[in-house]
């Protein structure tokens, strides 16, 4: 094994430990130095590098029992980082204090960027607006924590740049398909751009590419409850001023909520960044109980679709909901490798996620039939041709991921090998989105 194995298998231990309820930062770092005094003594002492780095593992003992250990001693610690920002520095590439400072500054400037916008912006609507202006924010907090180069900066800003004049330059008629289109496709670029200053640059790495996920997953969990929480204050400060004869609602509306998205975007990414070494991840845990449940979902509207009015009668509605449906579960199927440990006995949660796959895909390919029959019929338009994509991108992805479930679990594949291949096909949905973007529209004259 050289060097440089050495070094990944290291970096793949890490990134499992961090995983760990129980263990910070400063926790990983002085195991870390342990295992490489370990590997360094084993290496002298005349064993290879890889017979170093196995000896020098098992010496530092099951991460599980090791995370329990932490959990027990630091207890009090845990709960206090829950709701406190760290005093310092936790892990390389932080700043420590100065982060939340840093991350309220880009909160209130993105607020007042969608503020503004959205009177410059006529039209636009706030999701697209919050899209073009919330998210460089939330690029920049990466691009100042991860300090990825100028290379990756430049890449950021100038598609950034190219995004937002693109979606001013077009003129799109605000009830036109290919205005809608673009207030749906423009997040998802905006995220993947995220995600380009999220990894630093190394965005060729599937483990990076996989950390991105897990932020995914977690940012999603957060900003829900940010806006539940929020949503609640809210109702709360509407119905209080009621009470006193005064009407909150305008300037909640006006003021309140463009403040409030873009702040909970920002709070929300620290809080993942901050918290993730504190408390076990919750989106592998919401996956758990949402796998069964999506499958029992998608088959009973299989079911419906094949005997009842939608086979006969397929609506944009009926078909909007399905590739809803699929997104769904290719966010589980992500959520869930995301988690796996790499280990793990073959379970019963890897069976459920092969039935999953293999149920979406029979949607996937109904779905495909139907527009291909709505084609027919009623000729090409920019929404058909992005729904076909869209249904053609995710076939590619659940007809492959089927395959390599199914070897997963007949023991002929590992894990790894499904995710590599989650992670790498990933930049085909950006690449996707943008496309409809930047070539639908003016191909079906911005109708």
């Amino acid at each position: 094994m050289a060097e440089a194995d050495v070094e990944s298998q290291i970096g793949r231990w890490r990134g499992y430990v961090q995983r760990h309820a129980g263990v910070s930062g400063d926790d990983v770092a002085e195991m870390e130095d342990h295992l490489r005094e370990q590997i360094t003594d084993l290496a002298a002492a005349g064993l290879s590098d890889a017979e170093a780095f196995m000896v020098a593992i098992t010496r530092l003992g099951s991460v599980d029992e090791i995370s329990r250990e932490f959990a027990h001693e630091h207890s009090g610690r845990l709960w206090k980082q829950l709701v406190l920002a760290p005093v310092k520095p936790a892990a390389a590439g932080t700043r420590g204090s100065d982060e939340f400072a840093v991350v309220l500054i880009l909160a209130i400037c993105s607020a007042v960027a969608v503020k503004v916008g959205l009177a410059a912006m006529d039209g636009v609507t706030f999701a697209l607006a919050a899209s073009l202006l919330v998210t460089p924010f939330l690029a920049g907090y990466f691009a100042w924590k991860r300090r990825p180069g100028r290379a990756p900066i430049a890449v950021v800003i100038i598609v950034f740049a190219g995004l937002a004049a693109l979606v001013g330059l077009y003129p799109h008629p605000d009830t036109a398909d290919t205005a809608a289109l673009t207030g749906i496709h423009t997040p998802v670029v905006a995220w993947f751009l995220v995600g380009l200053a999220y990894v630093g640059g190394q965005w060729r790495s599937d483990q990076r590419r996989m950390d991105f996920v897990r932020f995914t997953g977690e940012f999603i969990v957060y900003v829900a409850l940010l806006a539940l929480g929020g949503g609640v204050l809210i109702a709360l400060t509407i119905g209080s001023f009621s009470a006193v004869g005064v009407d909150a609602s305008g300037f909640v509306g006006d003021w309140v909520l463009p403040a409030a998205v873009p702040g909970a975007v920002l709070i929300a990414a620290w809080l993942v960044e901050a918290k993730q070494s504190v408390i076990e991840n919750l989106a592998p845990v919401l996956t758990r109980v949402f796998t069964p449940l999506t499958i029992l979902m998608l088959l009973a509207l299989l079911g419906a679709y094949v005997v009842g009015r939608g086979a006969s009668d397929p609506g944009r509605t009926l078909l909007i909901m399905m590739d809803l449906v699929l997104v769904l579960v290719l966010g589980l199927l992500l959520f869930a490798i995301s988690a796996r440990e790499p280990g793990a006995p073959v379970g019963v949660f890897d069976r459920l996620q092969l039935v999953l796959v293999l149920a979406a895909l029979v949607a996937d390919l109904l779905m495909l039939a139907t527009m291909l029959s709505r084609i027919a019929e009623f000729g090409w338009s920019a929404n058909r041709i992005a729904a076909l994509g869209i249904n053609l991108v995710l076939l590619v992805n659940l007809a492959r991921s089927g395959w390599l479930n199914l070897a997963l679990v007949r023991g002929r594949r590992t894990p790894a090998v499904l995710e590599r291949w989650q992670t790498g096909y990933l930049p085909v949905f950006g690449v996707w989105a943008a496309a409809v973007i930047v070539v639908l529209p003016p191909v079906f004259g911005f109708a």
